[in-house]
């Protein structure tokens, strides 16, 4: 008699239902929670990937920004302010 696969498959199944039959019920928990975090983690790259496409369409709006009222500018620098002066040697 000579052993082929189907035969093997039997002895694992057996081998693993006598010998970790405790654990299984943990092991296919976890599986099973992997599952969930795999596919909550693809639909999260789906939806990062749609809102990539729109903020690229906004960046060929962006305007150039201006600085208003910068103490340096409108005080010179009096010492009145927290910015430090710029010709100090």
């Amino acid at each position: 008699m000579r052993l082929e696969g189907w035969h093997l498959i039997i002895i694992i199944v057996l081998a693993l239902v006598l010998f970790a039959a405790p654990k299984l019920p943990s092991m296919a928990r976890s599986i099973g929670q992997s599952m969930r975090i795999f596919k909550s983690e693809v639909r999260e790259m789906k939806k990062d990937g749609s809102s990539e496409a729109k903020d690229s369409q906004d960046a060929s709006d962006a305007v150039e920004g201006k600085v208003v009222g910068h103490p340096d500018v409108t005080t010179k620098n009096t010492g009145e302010t927290d910015v430090p002066p710029a010709n100090r040697v």
